[in-house]
């Protein structure tokens, strides 16, 4: 499915304590989160948080990325994406490798892993996809949405809700069409995105980002930081 369509979905991916201690972590986060920060752009939080290496490395989550891209595997970056009950923040359609583009080249050789840490409904703002929309590079014109500032337009009638359970994950590549829309109802929606993409890709921008060699060996030349130093 994922080849075809770009994206599939699992049941399950962490372990049940593993999965609930990563719960846990990210509940201690968002306490901590500095007044008037919204909780949606909880980005690259593993850059000053080295124990969410404990989750991105882990094992299960390594060997469902292989099945994808190969053994040779980089961590990109990671994003925990928690949409409040009532007002929170729609994602607009887009493809993750245009706004990727100027940091890893083929940015579209990269994949993320979307793990539910609350349920994600139709009701909450669950991801939306364009099934098969992963196979060509698309137009995104300016907006002046909350999220990103740009955006592509679709077809929404071939859109898929992507539903899943706490614990359950979605895993796409960053080519495919994909959004979500705001969360009106009364139940947080909050997502872990892991993002990762072979060896074989080029990190653009070691001065402004850093990156990780999860398991085997680089093949394009890249220089990767120690989770030690994290």
């Amino acid at each position: 499915m994922f080849h075809t369509d770009g994206y599939e979905t699992h049941a399950g991916l962490l372990a049940p304590a593993r999965f609930e201690a990563l719960a846990a972590h990210f509940e201690a986060k968002l306490a901590a989160l500095p007044e008037g920060q919204r909780p949606e752009h909880m980005d690259v939080p593993h850059l000053t948080d080295p124990v969410l290496f404990r989750w991105l490395l882990d094992p299960d989550v390594l060997d469902l990325v292989e099945s994808l891209i190969g053994p040779d595997i980089a961590l990109f970056s990671s994003h925990f994406i928690c949409k409040p009950a009532g007002d929170g923040q729609p994602v607009p359609w887009h493809q993750d490798a245009h706004f990727w583009r100027d940091s890893i080249d083929p940015a579209g050789d990269a994949v993320t892993v979307w793990l539910a840490i609350d349920p994600s409904t139709v009701e909450n703002g669950c991801l939306r996809v364009i099934p098969g929309s992963h196979r060509a590079p698309v137009e995104h014109t300016g907006t002046a949405d909350s999220f990103f500032n740009q955006e592509t337009a679709v077809d929404e009638s071939r859109a898929v809700d992507v539903e899943l359970e706490r614990g359950a994950c979605s895993v796409h590549s960053a080519m495919l069409v994909h959004g979500s829309p705001p969360n009106r109802s009364t139940v947080r929606r909050c997502g872990y995105t892991m993002r990762y993409m072979p060896t074989t890709v080029r990190f653009l921008k070691p001065d402004s980002h850093r990156i990780y060699l999860a398991r085997g060996r680089d093949h394009a030349g890249n220089a990767y930081s120690s989770t030690e130093s994290s």
